[in-house]
């Protein structure tokens, strides 16, 4: 986390102290770093600057407006999964041609907005989808560009929960399948069926996979070359991973040395999608210990944030790092003890990390590393709980860029009757 730094016995983001954003703002608080978001932005573009690709940052990882302009204005595109995301690439003026629509369910009214804006290309996960989207292609009078997803069969070795390529996931077309398609696709004609989409899994940290799915898609492109069906676009989706606490994961250099040579050959305009990598990073979730309790066999530190404001260690056991705010001295920390760090919320899955040593006092900031991506963006109101605020750190600045929640915007779309 290069802007996330100590100094002084406390932390800081980029120039400015962290205590003092969270004195001003209140916590619970998400914190970005704009410069991470650039600089991790700018290594995908340099690692694969030989290919020259369309990078569409993956909105799903975290959608916050500021976010979306910061890496639109440094020229990247939006990988978006739904209407809601299509929006919000409408309110930060992402160009249409920079724009390619993932998800397995898009709705008609969803491709017909996508068609009205012109964006670059969806990417199709099922035969079906396919037939829905030449059918309102044919309404709108408008030929699309499609890239079929395709599910190479491949094992990620990540969580279950974010394994996208394996054949028992709901994703992508298989190889044989999207094959007899691209033979067949002059049965759409309202399609211009153009690009191979593939996408194996999130929080990836080792370049075998990525590597045989490329290999087995290449194949498929070589094949179908041979027939006078030429691919001209080549989505390597996203999934790269990055640390969370112990893990050595690829960069993007070593990533991008691996696979260009795979593809350099093929001719195709390349796609990637990263999310995760640029996000993950660049944020920290901030808060505050409201109360030491002590049980026969635990010591738990109750803290203002919840299960409902960073999801991901209950929903898949994810591992945050959670440090003091406020360093003190080595003879201090030696007595820390081995602790849980668990929220407000009614649940026993409510939890931000299990078995930590941490010696803090009640009133003090705990700083949760590695929050800028699945953070916010999967917060929810469960308990009705308000959702945090979110800032966003440019040099010396700090901008409030989502508000914190109050009680009336908890009622505010239900009637009484």
């Amino acid at each position: 986390m290069d802007y996330f730094r100590a100094g002084r016995n406390t932390l800081y983001c980029e120039g400015v102290q962290i205590e003092r954003i969270a004195d001003k703002f209140g916590t619970p608080l998400y914190i970005y770093s704009q410069r991470s978001f650039i600089d991790r932005f700018r290594e995908i573009k340099r690692a694969f600057s030989m290919l020259n690709p369309l990078i569409c940052y993956s909105v799903k990882a975290n959608s916050n407006l500021s976010i979306l302009k910061t890496l639109v204005k440094e020229g990247a595109g939006l990988d978006i999964v739904s209407g809601g995301e299509l929006f919000r690439a409408k309110k930060v003026k992402c160009p249409a041609g920079r724009i390619v629509y993932s998800s397995v369910g898009k709705t008609e009214e969803e491709i017909r907005d996508a068609l009205d804006y012109g964006i670059f290309m969806l990417n199709v996960e099922s035969e079906s989808e396919l037939k829905k989207i030449n059918s309102v292609s044919g309404m709108a009078k408008r030929k699309v560009k499609v890239s079929l997803r395709v599910n190479p069969g491949i094992d990620p070795s990540t969580h279950a929960y974010i394994t996208t390529g394996k054949k028992e996931n709901k994703f992508g077309i298989s190889v044989e399948k999207a094959k007899k398609i691209l033979l067949e696709k002059v049965k759409y004609k309202n399609l211009d069926i153009s690009g191979i989409h593939i996408h194996i899994g999130s929080q990836i940290t080792d370049s075998a996979p990525f590597v045989k799915a490329v290999k087995k898609v290449r194949k498929l492109i070589v094949e179908l070359a041979r027939n006078k069906i030429r691919i001209r676009y080549l989505n390597l989706g996203g999934g790269l991973g990055i640390v969370y606490d112990k893990e050595k994961p690829q960069t993007a250099e070593s990533f991008a040395k691996k696979i260009i040579p795979l593809i350099a050959g093929l001719k195709c305009r390349i796609i990637l999608e990263p999310g995760r990598f640029i996000a993950g990073n660049s944020g920290i979730l901030i808060t505050k210990v409201l109360y030491l309790k002590d049980t026969p066999v635990k010591r738990f530190i109750i803290v203002d944030a919840a299960m409902n404001d960073l999801l991901r260690p209950s929903l898949y056991g994810a591992y945050h790092k959670i440090v003091p705010l406020f360093q003190r001295a080595k003879s201090y920390e030696l007595r820390a003890k081995l602790v849980d760090v668990v929220g407000p919320v009614c649940e026993s899955g409510d939890f931000l990390g299990k078995d930590r040593r941490l010696n803090v006092k009640e009133g003090d900031y705990l700083v949760v590393l590695g929050c800028g991506a699945y953070g916010f963006s999967m917060s929810s109101n469960y308990n009705s709980r308000l959702r945090p605020a979110e800032v966003m750190v440019k040099g010396n600045k700090t901008y409030l860029i989502r508000r914190r929640e109050e009680y009336r915007d908890l009622t505010a779309k239900e009637y009484l009757i």
